[in-house]
This record gives C-alpha cells, sequence and structure tokens, in this order.
C-alpha cells in the first residue's frame, strides 16, 4: 500500500510538472509573437517620428504604409536594387543590420583608425525609407548606428526633399546611460533636430554635436546640436555616427544620385 501510495504521488508531481511546462512553453510562445511584433511597431514609430509623421495614437502600421516605400540601397553603387534581384535576407521586410553587418559576404571591415563611429563592419547594402506623395520624393529617412558610451545606438535621420534640411531624428535601441547619454530620448533634444542644416550646397556635411549649448545668435547655429550635458562620449558618438553615414562611406553617393532624380524630375 505504501508503494502505490509513493508511486501514485511520484506520477501526479510528473503530471502537474508536464502541464506546468506546456504552459509555460505556450506562454513564452504567445509572449515572443507579442514582443516581435511590438518591437515592429516601435521600430515603424520611429520611422514615422524621424520623417516627422507620428502623432499620438495613429495607427502606425497603416499610416506608414500609405505614406512610406521602403527599399534597399547598394551603398558602392549609390542606387537602389530591385527586390526581386535580392535573398530573402536583404528584403526590407527581413532586413536586420546586426546580422547583414555581422556577415562577410555582405559587409567590409573598417580599419579603426578610420572608424571614430565604430561601425566596426559597413554593409554594402541598406533600407531606406521615402515619403512620397504624388509619386514624388517629399523626405527621405535613413538608418543610423554607431558606438556611444556603453551601447551601439540604431536610429533614423530623416532628410526633407531637398536633401539638406533635417526633418528629424531619432532612436530605437541603446542602452546609454539614464540622465546621460539616454538624453538622446528627450523630446527637448531630439526637437533641435528639425529644420537643422545636414549639409551646405557643396554637399559639405555641416552638421555637428557640440560640446555645450549651441549660441543661436552666430549663423553656425543653423547646423549645430546641443552636446549632451556629462556624456561627453556619447555626444562625440553620435556627431561621429553622422558624419559617417552622411559621408562617402554611407549614404553619400546615394544622396548625390537621388538629388540629380529629384532635380530633373
Amino acid at each position: 500500500m505504501q508503494s502505490d501510495s509513493i508511486m501514485r504521488t511520484v506520477l501526479v508531481a510528473l503530471g502537474v510538472c508536464l502541464v506546468c511546462s506546456i504552459m509555460v512553453a505556450s506562454a513564452a510562445v504567445s509572449l515572443s509573437a507579442l514582443q516581435a511584433e511590438n518591437k515592429k511597431l516601435d521600430k515603424l514609430k520611429n520611422i514615422l517620428q524621424a520623417g516627422d509623421l507620428y502623432t499620438e495614437n495613429m495607427e502606425i502600421e497603416k499610416v506608414y504604409n500609405e505614406k512610406v516605400q521602403a527599399a534597399i540601397v547598394d551603398l558602392k553603387k549609390g542606387q537602389v536594387v530591385e527586390i526581386d534581384q535580392l535573398p530573402e535576407e536583404l528584403q526590407p521586410a527581413n532586413f536586420d543590420i546586426r546580422k547583414v553587418s555581422s556577415n562577410p559576404q555582405y559587409s567590409t571591415a573598417i580599419d579603426p583608425k578610420t572608424d571614430p563611429a565604430q561601425v566596426k563592419r559597413v554593409p554594402q547594402y541598406m533600407p531606406i525609407y521615402l515619403v512620397k506623395e504624388n509619386n514624388e520624393t517629399q523626405k527621405v529617412i535613413l538608418p543610423i548606428h554607431g558606438k556611444g558610451l556603453w551601447s551601439t545606438l540604431y536610429g533614423f535621420i530623416a532628410l526633407e526633399r531637398d536633401l539638406q534640411t533635417i526633418a528629424g531624428l531619432t532612436y530605437y535601441e541603446h542602452a546609454e546611460t539614464p540622465g546621460l547619454g539616454g538624453e538622446v530620448d528627450n523630446p527637448r533634444w531630439k526637437a533641435q533636430w528639425k529644420g537643422k542644416q545636414a549639409f551646405d550646397d557643396s554637399g559639405d556635411i555641416l552638421i555637428t554635436v557640440i560640446k555645450g549649448i549651441v549660441d543661436k545668435a552666430k549663423p553656425s547655429a543653423s547646423y549645430q546640436i546641443d552636446g549632451l550635458a556629462g556624456a561627453t562620449i556619447t555626444t562625440r558618438g553620435i556627431d561621429a555616427t553622422l558624419k559617417f553615414w552622411l559621408g562617402e562611406r554611407g549614404y553619400g553617393p546615394y544622396l548625390k544620385k537621388l538629388a540629380e532624380e529629384i532635380n530633373n524630375g
């Protein structure tokens, strides 16, 4: 009798463990799908925010699909690639910057001596997001990433139709210190970017994140951004990141060709 009792106890315990395991696994699968969806929506939200297209309580995915067209650019050639020529992992919907950047098939190592943004590997391909009205490009939104103090910051910078004026900048992922480098999330700091000049008329990069506060009385204020107080390294990293991605090793060649297309109608 005692043996039967012990066996029943063991079987009940195993049954409870099995049921709990199934419940935990099911919850994990459900949460994983929900987390993936939330991550996708947050990224789309940041694209819209950078492009000055976001308003509270909007249907993010609906507005994105109505106003934004995703494409893939070959950075070396400075031109958009036909989607049907690309493998699955390079399709806009599947594009993972981390995976593409770390894959030697799609990226090239950068000499650390010439890499102040610590991008480390530059992908041959990058996604871009075009805001169009009546089939005409009104804005272009560009993914950027570079090293801060503690982390690589991933974000977007948007340019107006003239490809000189900044429409906005936002970061969607980083691990910088809250209250210091983490102030990249502060709406007041992000609001400074709108209307600043990224380039001069010759195409040279102007935009600069300075140490300290911009003197609004000086002409240079049109292309300067306040540094992050107490976060010198993060500030330098953001400045270096912008100069890299807007330059010749980043989107520079593509932006020149896009400017020609816009100017030629």
